[in-house]
C-alpha cells in the first residue's frame, strides 16, 4: 500500500478538536503548569516528554505548535499504513490516523477496529465495525463524552466522508 499522509482537511480537523494551546497544560485537567507533569501538554496535543521539558516548558510559537504537530502524526500515520492491509479511501485513512493519534499507536494495531477493517468478517467482541470504534470512549476507566463526541465525529468521518465536528 502506498505510504499515505493526513490530508490537510484532516490536519484542520484534528487542530480543531485537539485546540491550540501555546503554553503548556495537564492533560488531564486542562489547568496550566509550571512544571513537568506526566501528561505535560502544547500546542496541539503535543504530549512533553520530561527530556523536553526544558525546551518547551516556556511555551511555543504558533509555527513551533504546527511542526510538534506535524512530527507528532508521523508514527501514527505509519502505524496505520503498517496495520490496514486493504485499500482505504483519504477520509477513511485520516479517520484512522486520527483515532489511532488519540489512542496510541500500541492499542491501535491491537484493536478490534483494525480487526475488523482488514477482515469484515473477523471474530471480535463488537458486533460491527461502528461498535469497535465508538468503544475507545472511556479515560481512566470512565466513559467521557468528550470521547463519546469525538468518536462519533471520527466514524462520520470514516463512513460519509464527513469533515464535521459536533
Amino acid at each position: 500500500m502506498n505510504a499515505m499522509t493526513l490530508s490537510p482537511q484532516g490536519i484542520e480537523w484534528l487542530k480543531k478538536v485537539e485546540g491550540q494551546r501555546l503554553q503548556p497544560y495537564d492533560d488531564q485537567t486542562g489547568k496550566p503548569i509550571s512544571a513537568w507533569v506526566q501528561g505535560a501538554t502544547v500546542g496541539y496535543g503535543h504530549l512533553i516528554l520530561r527530556n523536553e521539558w526544558e525546551r518547551l516548558g516556556g511555551g511555543v510559537s504558533l509555527e513551533q505548535a504546527e511542526a510538534l504537530l506535524r512530527h507528532d502524526l508521523a508514527p501514527f500515520e505509519q502505524a496505520v499504513s503498517r496495520a490496514i492491509t486493504v485499500t482505504q479511501s483519504q477520509c477513511q485513512f485520516d479517520a484512522l490516523v486520527i483515532l489511532c493519534f488519540n489512542i496510541g499507536g500500541g492499542n491501535f494495531a491491537r484493536s478490534s477496529v483494525v480487526k475488523l477493517i482488514n477482515n469484515p468478517k473477523a471474530v471480535t467482541t463488537f458486533p460491527t465495525l461502528e461498535a469497535a470504534w465508538m468503544a475507545w470512549t472511556r479515560s481512566q476507566g470512565k466513559v467521557m463524552k468528550g470521547l463519546v463526541n469525538r468518536r462519533g465525529a471520527e466514524w462520520r468521518m470514516y463512513s460519509t466522508g464527513a469533515y464535521t465536528h459536533w
